[in-house]
């Protein structure tokens, strides 16, 4: 790409492309970049309200962290990772469950200009070990054991094969790595702070191949989508915000999330897990005001909330995201939980869109929003990028003041995904209204989208094409009520070969060490494929094939 840095950039940032110093300009003279860094952000609510409660943790036990008491926890934590010799520009591969030392180690990390790559809790050794050697990581954050699983064991393995990792940081008992309890110590001398130009951390792309893309966000870029969210959402100091999904997802983290949350002065209560039976009782004890959710989440809290017993009359906002959001599951939101819905649809990439708090009912239950930004420029394209006419579906392009122009270390993936002049394909279909509001129609990427998780089909099917009884596979997504989508392998087994069962199809999978939402959901065995005309698996045919109404798949 022909993308030149921006003014602030510095060489750190040389595996990202940045905004053509032309738009750089642009976006800074129009007020959404204004100078500032997460360090600067987390100073700024201490000196403002230094004792007013940032961040709540419930399990175990109930801690709280003031803004104070976070900007020093974050400083000293800075300070012992420096120790250790991280620096600025390093990789650290942040896998952490909803707890404060989550954010104590982003804000740590922030401080040095480190990078976090930020890894979800349900990843496992296939996913882990990539991020690690891709990014050249030099150190690594785990909790010692988290919902059944020893991330202990997953580290040792993992440090055996990247030569880069000097360092295992555990939150709780560390066994042979190192206790993050004791890494602290006195700020005395840190390296300068990053420059608002500076790469920030790296977020995982859902991508469509097996190979995870790195989204590089900046200080600057990612603090104008927190401040644009919480102008939409009404995000200030009396926001109690709920994380009940992934602190790591981008959804709750910047829309509005955690880090909005927090640049607006409001209390984070972190979830440690999403269900009714744990998060209600959560948002009646702390007064929980707003959160946000994918919609197989939002349809089991619609279906408990009348029969649970819990107050939720504090919750005045749920956003729900990630997905499509059905029409018929929007409208039961507000009558069972009592509180405003707001649709969100965004990527990590950049773009989001929100319906608005002033939006008429039926535009709230039936599109997914519009920009956060009046420079968010949306092109809908055919299949030979020409403009469709306006209303029609297409594919959805953008730039923005806030939408990368690249993945980190991915040139040959760029030249696919961008435009020659900067245009991100989403991978979405899509028309818009006259009012500018967007409707999704679905993805045209061969991509799953499980809950929110996104699967990438061909590296579950070049894992069960690893088994001596498979000839041939193909992944597709069929639709869920409650998922939005699962997964269904079509198997063709070679001439001659024995029985073989669903079961061990999803065994074979779950022991490559791939995250357990990748796993097919169902399994069928076919005699062949449908085929386009032209020769090619049809995956369009398959997905109309488990569409409702036709034959069940056999042997689920």
């Amino acid at each position: 790409m022909s993308d030149t840095a921006s003014p602030d950039s510095t060489a750190a940032d040389a595996d990202a492309p940045a905004w053509p110093a032309e738009f750089a300009e642009r976006y800074r003279a129009a007020g959404y970049w204004r100078g500032e860094t997460f360090t600067s952000v987390l100073e700024a609510g201490a000196a403002a309200h230094p004792d007013r409660t940032a961040v709540v943790d419930p399990a175990p036990g109930r801690r709280t962290w003031s803004y104070r008491e976070l900007a020093e926890r974050s400083a000293r934590l800075a300070a012992g990772f420096a120790e250790r010799g991280i620096s600025k520009g390093d990789r650290v591969v942040l896998q952490l469950p909803n707890t404060g030392e989550f954010i104590e180690v982003a804000f740590a990390l922030f401080r040095l200009g480190a990078l976090p790559v930020y890894a979800l809790p349900a990843h496992r050794d296939t996913e882990i070990e990539y991020f690690c050697s891709f990014t050249g990581a030099v150190a690594y954050v785990i909790p010692d054991r988290h919902a059944g699983f020893d991330h202990r064991v997953l580290a040792s393995k993992v440090r055996a094969s990247a030569p880069a990792l000097r360092h295992v940081f555990v939150v709780g008992d560390p066994g042979e790595h190192t206790a993050l309890a004791d890494v602290p110590r006195d700020p005395v001398s840190l390296p300068a702070p990053p420059a608002p130009g500076d790469l920030a951390f790296l977020q995982l792309s859902g991508g469509t191949t097996g190979v995870p893309k790195l989204i590089p966000r900046t200080h600057d870029d990612y603090i104008y989508s927190l401040r644009g969210s919480n102008e939409i959402c009404g995000v200030d100091g009396d926001t109690r915000f709920l994380v009940v999904l992934p602190a790591a997802h981008n959804f709750p983290m910047s829309s509005p999330g955690w880090l909005g949350t927090l640049y607006a002065g409001g209390t984070v209560v972190l979830c440690p897990r999403p269900d009714p039976a744990t998060a209600f009782p959560l948002v009646e004890s702390e007064r929980i005001t707003m959160t946000g959710m994918v919609p197989p989440l939002a349809l089991i809290w619609t279906d408990a909330a009348p029969d649970m017993e819990e107050d939720l009359s504090s919750l005045e906002l749920v956003l729900v995201g990630g997905a499509k959001y059905s029409e018929a599951a929007a409208r039961r939101l507000e009558p069972s939980l009592g509180c405003r819905l707001m649709q969100v649809f965004g990527m990590a990439e950049g773009l989001v869109n929100y319906t608005r708090l002033d939006d008429d009912h039926e535009t709230v239950m039936t599109t997914q929003g519009r920009p956060i930004s009046p420079d968010d420029e949306i092109r809908i394209v055919d299949d030979a990028d020409e403009d469709v006419p306006e209303g029609g579906y297409g594919h959805l392009l953008t730039r923005g003041p806030y939408t990368i122009r690249g993945y980190w270390r991915a040139p040959e993936h760029n030249a696919r995904s961008f435009t020659p002049d900067g245009f991100y394909r989403t991978g979405d279909i899509v028309r818009r209204l006259p009012s500018g509001h967007l409707v999704v129609e679905g993805r045209a990427k061969d991509q799953i989208n499980r809950g929110g998780e996104k699967i990438a089909p061909e590296e579950i099917e070049n894992i069960i094409l690893s088994h001596p009884s498979v000839h041939d596979v193909s992944v597709v997504g069929v639709a869920d009520e409650y998922l939005g989508e699962r997964s269904l392998a079509y198997v063709i087994l070679r001439e001659g070969a024995g029985p073989l069962k669903p079961a061990a199809v999803k065994r074979l999978v779950r022991e490559r060490g791939v995250a357990a939402y990748k796993v097919p959901d169902l399994v069928e065995f076919v005699e062949a494929f449908p085929q386009t005309g032209i020769g090619k698996v049809s995956k369009k045919g398959l997905r109309s094939d488990a569409a409702p109404g036709r034959t069940a798949p056999r042997q689920h």
